[in-house]
Formats: structure tokens, C-alpha cells, sequence
């Protein structure tokens, strides 16, 4: 199974990583230069924390091999594939209880801005074929993908 890595030592605070994940799920095609970063319709899935002696930790949903966000969910919003091992969400199903954010033990899912019926959770960037956008846009590769 493939997973996002971070190397707390090497990140910046840049938040390229955010602006790609942005931009990457964003509604409305585009480019990156026009893109609204201050638009609660448009959320990052994943964020960057600054700790209290100023080192950045980027946080990012670890798909864990057994979580407790899936256990949680009574709708069925969330589930692991067994193939990839990679948690995904059905907004369909969603039924805003957010269970699931209240028992991610990262603290990384997160009701959406605007309606506060949907969760804002990493897809590990499965639609775009390759590498998650956080994982391309990281200038010093503090941010990867490694087989666990």
C-alpha cells in the first residue's frame, strides 16, 4: 500500500502542497494563477500547522490501515478499498454526523466551510492518474509517497 510521507525537518511552510491540492479539486477549470485561495468552496484536503517552536508539520490523512473513521461512519459515507488500501469518501452517502471527524486520531478530516455537510478528506489524488498533487508541487520533497 502507497502513503503519503512527510519529512517534518524538510518543510518550509510553503503550502505549495495546499495550493496544488486546490487547485487540483477545484469546480471551475483553470489555471493556478487565477485560482481563489480564499475561497471556502474550494479547501484544501490537507493543511500545514506551525508548532510552538515554529516548525511546520503538514497533516495529511494517513489512510490508516485500520480506521477509525470508516468504523465510525453509520452511513457508509467511508470505506477502504482492499485493493489500495486507501480510505475513500462517497459525499452521496454522507449524512453529516461527522463521526468520522471526531474519531480520526490525526485530526485531519474536517467538516467543508460552506454548507458543513460534506468531509474535506484527502483522495489521494486517485482521479489524476499519478502521483498525489501535494507530492509533485513540494519544491523540497519534504512530502512523498512510499510503499508501507
Amino acid at each position: 500500500m502507497k502513503r503519503i510521507m512527510i519529512d517534518y525537518e524538510k518543510c518550509d511552510g510553503c503550502k505549495n502542497c495546499s495550493a496544488a491540492c486546490m487547485q487540483a479539486h477545484r469546480e471551475t477549470p483553470g489555471t493556478i494563477y487565477d485560482l481563489d485561495l480564499t475561497d471556502p468552496k474550494n479547501e484544501s484536503r490537507n493543511f500545514i500547522l506551525k508548532d510552538a517552536e515554529g516548525h511546520y508539520k503538514p497533516l495529511f490523512c494517513r489512510h490508516c490501515a485500520d480506521p477509525e473513521c470508516v468504523k465510525s461512519c453509520m452511513s457508509g459515507a467511508l470505506r477502504k478499498d482492499a485493493e489500495s488500501g486507501h480510505v475513500f469518501y462517497d459525499e452521496t452517502r454522507c449524512g453529516s454526523c461527522f463521526m468520522c471527524v471526531m474519531n480520526c486520531p490525526f485530526g485531519v478530516l474536517k467538516p467543508d466551510q460552506v454548507t458543513k455537510s460534506k468531509v474535506i478528506k484527502c483522495d489521494f489524488c486517485v482521479n489524476a492518474g499519478g502521483e498525489p498533487s501535494c507530492v509533485a508541487s513540494c519544491p523540497k520533497k519534504a512530502i512523498y509517497v512510499e510503499e508501507v
